[in-house]
């Protein structure tokens, strides 16, 4: 069987590699209707194998154009994510596009290769979030010259796909800096999930801090916080039952500073008078915590609206900048005050 010469194989196509007819490729797709185990196998090895992904039924083309973007992101409830999300519309909109959601929490990355419901057939343009698609799926859209702009996430080696991020090492040197001109030397840090470039980052900002200011790194003082409050209250939590001396928190952001002011005020600590505690991305709670969060302030709504307006510019068929680094700055607030 030979490529379409438009770059898409049929439904037709998929029917006769898996010798099935369209409409048993049809109940696989839409996932009505019985088929066999072994039948759907084949279909979707057949789907695989062609790289085939459905048309959407409501295609509204105008000159090849549908004004629609959509946006992959891995979960929902954050308020990090909200901000973002009014970046990236406002953006939009301005320039007449309307902007569809896909949330990837809870879909497995087999089901997203057969099943994605935002690709080439229903949008003009993508913006995924980090860790929102795996690597193959990013080559796949590379492969088409699909434009697609990465937040908070660089491109796999070898792929040219825009990324729009925050200065991650320098906000957590400022971070750290700070907490060592108030005194503190055991510092400790929640970090983010593992593989997650941003806490990548803000730890390596961390250790390279302490080791500039002659402070040994304590292993034992790393712990994972995954973004999460309620993970985040378990490790500190953790460290106050086995006896570990920390005078200061750094939380690679704000879910996991709230959580560690939390614990430590459930283990009877004053904040900032026994641990200091600072964030990272400044979210609309930071100032409303008790007491209110020294952070560093991310600039996530131009973040959003900055990877709009790469994703505009590949589009339009122009060159968009390969790496966006966008400032970040320390705020001061009572939970870590000199």
């Amino acid at each position: 069987m030979t490529q379409r010469t438009n770059g898409r194989f049929t439904i037709e196509d998929v029917a006769a590699l898996a010798k099935v007819s369209t409409a048993t490729v049809s109940r696989v797709l839409n996932k009505k209707g019985q088929v066999a185990d072994k039948t759907m196998a084949r279909v979707q090895t057949a789907i695989v194998e062609l790289d085939y992904i459905p048309h959407s039924g409501a295609r509204q083309m105008a000159g090849g154009r549908q004004n629609l973007v959509g946006l992959i992101f891995p979960g929902i409830g954050d308020p990090f994510l909200a901000e973002l999300l009014l970046g990236i519309e406002q953006s939009l909109v301005a320039e007449g596009y309307e902007l569809l959601l896909y949330c990837t929490q809870g879909h497995s990355s087999k089901d997203r290769r057969a099943f994605l419901p935002l690709n080439e057939n229903n949008t003009d343009g993508l913006i995924v979030f980090a860790h929102s698609l795996s690597e193959s799926e990013l080559q796949r859209f590379d492969r088409r010259d699909f434009p697609v702009v990465l937040l908070h996430q660089t491109p796999p080696a070898g792929l040219n796909i825009p990324c729009v991020t925050v200065e991650n090492k320098k906000g957590a040197a400022k971070a750290v800096a700070h907490l060592i001109g108030c005194g503190r030397r055991r510092i400790a840090f929640l970090s983010g999930p593992e593989g997650n470039e941003d806490s990548y980052w803000r730890e390596l900002g961390y250790r390279e801090t302490l080791a500039a200011h002659g402070i040994p790194f304590r292993s034992a003082l790393v712990k994972d916080g995954s973004f999460s409050a309620a993970v985040s209250e378990t490790a500190v939590t953790q460290w106050m039952q086995d006896g570990i001396e920390i005078d200061a928190i750094f939380a690679a952001d704000d879910n996991s500073a709230q959580g560690a002011i939390f614990a430590l005020q459930q283990a009877g600590k004053k904040i900032p008078q026994d641990v200091a505690v600072i964030g990272f991305d400044d979210v609309s709670f930071a100032r409303y915590t008790m007491p209110p969060l020294t952070t560093v302030r991310a600039p996530i709504m131009e973040a959003g609206s900055k990877a709009a307006e790469q994703l505009i510019k590949l589009m339009r068929g122009e060159t968009a900048v390969s790496l966006t680094l966008l400032p970040t700055e320390l705020v001061i607030r009572r939970s870590c005050q000199e």
